[in-house]
């Protein structure tokens, strides 16, 4: 059925723009174009500008990469968080994951991704470098930090805790080896903040 053409050019290029989301495949990208199509249009225009807006207004904030609507994001303007720590984790997902905890009332940094020979992402291409300069500012500031890394525990995440350095924690028990962050519960994740360890190479 899905090789059959479309009736519509229309069609065809709303089922070919919703497919290129990640996890869609071409019925489910035509059984949302259809949603769409049966909808209000102000809803539909309502999501489009949603859509518009996210893409064209969002901000990463300048202190930890998180997506914010200004330059700084909520957590980092937060005067009541905990300014020695720095919760190093691989995307925003994993903030929400582990915000959703309430176990955790420092701050974070985001580096957008985890070293991945296979995949091609480098070091550079991760926002370790501004860890670095934030780690470093503080310290010449007086502030002693603690930079916990809270990334999966595969093989991609221990290399990027390898190459992010100095003194650094790590979660303790409660994720196995090659676990997600993003997938684990919340009594989890908590115990493992509140565990954290000193990481040793």
């Amino acid at each position: 059925m899905l090789d059959a053409p479309f009736p519509s050019r229309l069609l065809q290029e709303a089922v070919e723009a919703i497919g290129t989301l990640p996890g869609v495949g071409r019925r489910s990208a035509l059984r949302l174009a259809l949603h769409l199509l049966r909808q209000p249009s102000e809803n539909v225009h309502h999501f489009t500008q949603a859509i518009d807006r996210l893409r064209d207004e969002a901000h990463y904030c300048r202190e930890c990469m998180m997506i914010s609507d200004g330059d700084v994001c909520s957590i980092c303007s937060d005067r009541s968080r905990d300014r020695r720590l720095i919760c190093v984790v691989e995307n925003v997902r994993d903030v929400m994951s582990i915000e959703a905890t309430g176990q955790y009332h420092g701050l974070y940094h985001v580096l957008g991704g985890i070293i991945s020979p296979i995949a091609g992402v480098g070091p550079s291409d991760l926002t370790i470098r501004q860890l670095r300069e934030r780690v470093q500012a503080a310290v010449q500031a007086g502030t002693e930090i603690e930079v916990i890394m809270a990334l999966s525990g595969d093989v991609e995440g221990e290399t990027t805790a390898f190459y992010v350095y100095i003194k650094v924690s790590s979660l303790a028990r409660g994720l196995g080896f090659g676990d997600d962050l993003e997938y684990a519960d919340s009594l989890t994740l908590g115990r493992s903040i509140a565990q954290r360890q000193i990481f040793k190479p």
